[in-house]
């Protein structure tokens, strides 16, 4: 009975907060000029999946499984995923494909990179090159998420000096100070980081009763906890207008989740953490690179109408996670 009060507890601050931390991530976008997209990716994924950062280390760390880490970065970039199909559907009448901006397949690509890296290194196992106790894909990790930062906040500047008189004309927030937008940004952000931080253990202790194995608690309890965030965020940028700061914010949570894992390996001195996890964790990251794929389909294709309430490309995602699901316990 206390851990649901607890889960329902942290579930109400995370929910609360997390709509007013859509609302001023949306002012700085505006009042800094760096573009939606941008701070989507950069300044809200990073608060988002702090918790993911703190369940990963302190699972090498303190608790030595190595599997709940991997599995909560993994399941997490898939349910981030999954969050985007149920966005098209609330989203009315168009596909939100339609209205989120091109600029998204640039970090929904990096995301792929990162992933197969990650799949790959988990397909090598014990023979994947090491320095000391990392893995090799450490610093590639590492070098690749820089680069994306880089590239993408060039590519928005980009777009906003092509546009500056409509973004210009479409500023909502003039009264509001941007000291005040970041002031109260950070409330929130810390707020979002504490209450989550308690979730993944409340979720882990209820999912233990269960006698479930590690592999898939951490896939999909502890990820479906700690993505929380994620999801209040998204649904708030979404009911103000901000469907780029949205769909940033998972496609950077993703790529922000593969650095964690790689922060994880620092943390995990035993040698490279992927050696060892269950191999089964990669059945996780290719139904994440192919769910992201389509999501990248729908950016380029850019449909403008959906027959069913889903648009196509998220029927497809949707169906995707109920295989990795049902792989995931079987293999359990």
């Amino acid at each position: 009975m206390f851990l649901w009060f607890g889960f329902f507890i942290c579930t109400s601050l995370i929910v609360y907060s997390g709509t007013k931390l859509a609302k001023y991530g949306d002012i700085i976008a505006e009042k800094t000029g760096l573009g939606r997209a941008w701070i989507g990716l950069a300044l809200m994924a990073s608060v988002t999946s702090l918790p993911e950062l703190v369940t990963g280390v302190s699972s090498v760390t303190f608790a030595g499984v190595p599997d709940i880490a991997a599995g909560d970065v993994l399941g997490s970039c898939v349910f981030n995923m999954l969050i985007l199909a149920f966005l098209d559907a609330a989203h009315r009448p168009q596909p939100l494909s339609a209205k989120a901006h091109h600029g998204h397949t640039l970090s929904a690509g990096f995301g792929i990179l990162l992933l197969g890296i990650v799949a790959i290194s988990l397909f090598l196992g014990d023979r994947i090159p090491s320095f000391g106790w990392l893995g090799l894909y450490t610093p590639l990790v590492m070098g690749v998420y820089l680069i994306a930062m880089r590239l993408v906040y060039f590519y928005e500047k980009k777009q906003i000096s092509a546009f500056i008189k409509e973004i210009a004309v479409e500023l909502q927030y003039e009264k509001i100070p941007t000291k005040t937008a970041i002031v109260h940004y950070s409330i929130h952000a810390i707020v979002v980081v504490i209450s989550a931080i308690f979730l993944p253990k409340i979720g882990e202790a209820i999912a233990e009763t269960t006698g479930l194995g590690q592999t898939f608690v951490g896939n999909i309890f502890i990820a479906v906890s700690t993505s929380l965030p994620e999801v209040v965020v998204s649904i708030a940028a979404m009911k103000i207008g901000a469907i780029d700061l949205a769909a940033g914010n998972l496609f950077g949570s993703n790529i922000f989740n593969i650095l964690i894992l790689a922060v994880d390996d620092m943390f995990f001195v035993k040698g490279p953490i992927l050696s060892f996890v269950n191999t089964s964790h990669i059945i996780s990251a290719l139904s994440a690179i192919l769910m992201t794929a389509i999501a990248i389909i729908g950016l380029t294709y850019r449909a403008e109408k959906k027959k069913l309430f889903l648009a196509w490309g998220s029927v497809g995602m949707v169906l995707i996670f109920v295989i990795n699901l049902v792989l995931l316990y079987i293999l359990k």
